[in-house]
């Protein structure tokens, strides 16, 4: 385990780190009433705890167990092989951005869904309690690094298209390029289906994707001039 540690580069086993320890933060701070996923979470920019600095703070946010280490083993595994392909600078730049971008992504589409359905009520009814629009809009909050690992996902598959992964459960290797485009498709499948109400955020998702590969595509074309 200690050379696994050792042999990981140091942003990757940064990352991994400040994430583990807001999570295990946020445990800590609710025994005292303190949330630390509403306070820093990514809020609904028309709601009133929305703060500009939750775009980037959201990132190092995850709602339980599972959210965070999924999470965790996506940028360890993907993390280390891109961050030796392009060094540690530019690995950082790409997942704060893409980061970034997915959480104003998800903010365009959240706006959207209230401009064309919220804006018409004063108030939501949340399974028999009438909840007034203004703490609606409060509890509309994005957290976690899935945009930033979803990016990270599209890169690999870029980067190594042919590389045979093995993905429980199916029973075969697929290519990494099969793989980003399935998961990029089931994503806009579950963001624009109206049966589907999990509280995850896939627009979030395809928006580091997108961020990902318009900044790829960009470097691509700088190396090429």
């Amino acid at each position: 385990m200690n050379s696994i540690y050792n042999m990981m580069p140091p942003v990757t086993k940064n990352l991994i780190i400040i994430n583990v320890l807001f999570f295990l933060g946020t445990i800590v701070v609710e025994r005292y009433g303190i949330d630390l996923n509403n306070i820093l979470g990514l809020h609904f920019f028309l709601a009133d705890k929305f703060n500009p600095v939750q775009l980037f703070t959201y990132m190092f946010m995850h709602s339980g167990w599972s959210h965070i280490f999924f999470n965790m083993f996506a940028v360890w595994m993907f993390g280390c092989v891109l961050e030796q392909v392009w060094g540690s600078r530019r690995f950082l730049f790409y997942y704060i951005l893409c980061g970034v971008g997915a959480g104003v992504v998800q903010e365009i589409v959240q706006f959207i869904h209230y401009e064309t359905v919220l804006s018409a009520y004063d108030n939501v009814d949340l399974g028999g309690e009438i909840v007034p629009m203004t703490d609606y809009l409060n509890l509309m909050v994005t957290v976690g690094a899935s945009g930033a690992v979803y990016a990270i996902l599209l890169a690999f598959g870029m980067f190594f298209p042919n590389q045979k992964m093995f993905i429980i459960p199916i029973p075969v290797p697929i290519k990494a390029k099969y793989f980003v485009i399935g998961y990029a498709v089931l994503e806009l499948y579950l963001g624009l289906s109206n049966k589907v109400s999990d509280n995850v955020a896939h627009f979030a998702h395809l928006g580091g994707m997108i961020f990902g590969f318009v900044l790829i595509m960009y470097w691509r074309k700088r190396k090429q001039e």
